[in-house]
């Protein structure tokens, strides 16, 4: 459970430590006063979008911590390499340039790996969510939900991803006769535009290459003699080698006489063989230098046809090259193309079928969950003051999609002789709220999150309804944490932990506090829900009869 929130400046909240306790754990406070902050502070500590616009007015930086105990040891610790511990510390800092920095247990992780970790440890349901039932895409995944029927939807994916695959290539390969011979002939041309240019993988470079020293042959034989001239010497001058070997037979006659000078004599000796290598190499590639402007010409001549077919086909030799070789082979296709279609309507066929025998499994699974999940929620209904509610799960077969042959909308009728229709025909803003949390009280039985938060999900309902929404709630609490925003006094009268949300200005700046109620403080919080700013004797006893229930 999330036993402890810290929050540092998110919006209107400076700095505040909230406890939270197993069991029902209610949020109150006036209109404005930050009560969804600190929902939107729990979001963002399990990884959840946060903006920069969140960040309180003057700060660097948002930051928020919260402390889960008794954690299950799961999976998602040992996939992310992050240290275990039933004692669960997460930290996040949300700065003005948008880095985000989060660390579980102390150790770094991503935005996306936190929020995995986040789905596992809260629910959280707002206002949006019972809106969402109006829009029937969602009805399928909330009853695949409570299904948990992963493993068919696998094999059923893996089916229909064959059946996609084929139908894009039948696509691809299916043209009328006109198209198709424009296609062949347009391919021919290429073919031949390319294979009687007789290229060959890096000629380009080659070519490119030679033509830089055709066009510079003349800077080139000049450097060369100059070098030449340099080591070996010109009429008048001696050069680097001659040089060197006078050095190093002067050396070599010194060292004769001691053996001081023996290593200076190496050295030059050394020296000398490699200038006078050096110059033999300067001398060969003088005589090797040859040129003439026919070969300029030539190679002048063929990069034109390289550029050319460069320009059409790629940026060089070998992915013209590749290129050629794609259109043999789609050439291929085509000529062949009434042969190979036929076995890919053939193999299509299979596949389709084989998507549809997984496709009446799952449907099969959804239609047993659908009962089941009508009956449950009918269950719920009741128990929430909607006794006469009729509801079910319509089908409607479809063509094989992503998520299978299967088209889902929830139906119900609110009074007694009206036929059943879609929810976002007749459900109000009360009962869709309703319909929402007995779906959620479903979902909680299937999963292992131990911590659900509902933010104004009272939203439209009252009266003796609120009352039956509350004792739900309370019901749930027995086995799981619940945190509840609300403005209902029935729901606040049967939480087990209060927690009072308020605001004031101070200094020209608005603070947020969040303050644990006792029992007096309880009766004047409920008594202000009841009867507004104007506390009365009649409100506070209203109060003290509501928490004595």
């Amino acid at each position: 459970m999330l036993s402890l929130l810290h929050i540092e400046n998110i919006a209107v909240i400076e700095c505040a430590d909230i406890s939270f306790d197993k069991g029902f754990n209610i949020l109150t406070g006036e209109t404005g006063a930050g009560k969804s902050i600190v929902i939107d502070a729990i979001s963002a500590v399990l990884g959840e979008r946060a903006y920069r616009d969140m960040i309180r007015t003057g700060a660097k930086k948002a930051s928020v911590r919260a402390v889960f105990q008794d954690v299950p040891k799961l999976s998602w610790f040992e996939d992310n390499s992050v240290p275990y511990d039933p004692e669960t510390i997460i930290h996040r800092e949300v700065y003005l340039d948008g880095k985000n920095i989060c660390h579980v247990n102390g150790t770094l992780v991503t935005v996306s790996i936190l929020n995995k970790l986040g789905k596992q440890l809260i629910d959280i349901h707002g206002q949006h969510d019972s809106a969402s039932l109006f829009d029937e895409e969602n009805h399928l995944h909330l009853l695949d939900a409570v299904a948990d029927n992963g493993q068919l939807r696998s094999d059923y994916e893996e089916t229909y991803t064959v059946v996609s695959q084929l139908r894009r290539e039948i696509d691809r390969m299916t043209m009328d006769e006109g198209e198709k011979l424009r296609r062949m002939e347009t391919l021919r041309y290429q073919i031949e535009e390319i294979s009687k240019a007789n290229l060959r993988i890096g000629e380009d470079d080659e070519l490119e290459s030679r033509r830089k020293v055709l066009q510079n042959a003349e800077k080139l034989s000049d450097g060369i003699y100059a070098a030449v001239e340099c080591l070996y010497g010109g009429d008048d001058t001696d050069g680097a080698a001659s040089m060197l070997a006078r050095a190093e037979q002067e050396l070599g006659r010194l060292s004769r006489y001691t053996d001081a000078f023996e290593a200076l004599h190496q050295s030059v000796a050394d020296l000398m063989y490699q200038v006078q290598d050096v110059a033999e190499q300067a001398r060969d590639a003088r005589d090797d230098l040859s040129y003439s402007a026919d070969e300029l010409e030539q190679i002048e001549s063929r990069l034109d046809v390289i550029h050319r077919l460069r320009r059409k086909y790629g940026a060089t030799c070998e992915d013209i090259l590749q290129y050629l070789e794609q259109a043999k082979n789609e050439l291929d296709d085509i000529t062949f193309a009434d042969d190979r279609l036929e076995k890919l309507k053939n193999d299509c066929k299979k596949a389709e079928k084989a998507s549809w025998d997984a496709a009446l499994l799952l449907r099969e699974n959804r239609e047993q969950t659908a009962v089941y999940l009508s009956q449950r929620i009918l269950t719920e209904l009741a128990q929430l003051d909607m006794p006469k509610v009729q509801f079910m799960c319509n089908f409607t077969q479809t063509e094989l999609t992503a998520n299978g042959a299967d088209s889902v909308a929830f139906y119900m009728s609110a009074n007694v002789g009206e036929a059943l229709k879609p929810l976002n025909k007749v459900a109000s803003g009360g009962e869709l709220a309703r319909i929402m949390l007995a779906l959620k009280n479903v979902l909680a039985e299937q999963d292992q999150i131990a911590t659900l938060i509902f933010d104004e999900v009272d939203t439209g309902v009252s009266g003796r309804a609120a009352q039956k929404v509350a004792e739900k709630l309370r019901n749930v609490a027995k086995d799981k944490q619940v945190l509840c925003v609300t403005h209902l006094p029935q729901l606040a009268a049967l939480a087990s932990t209060h927690l009072l949300i308020t605001k004031e200005q101070r200094d020209g700046r608005t603070y947020t506090s969040v303050v644990p109620l006792d029992k007096k403080g309880r009766t004047y919080e409920l008594a202000r829900m009841i009867g507004g700013t104007t506390i009365t004797e009649i409100t506070l006893k209203s109060a003290e009869q509501m928490l004595q229930i």
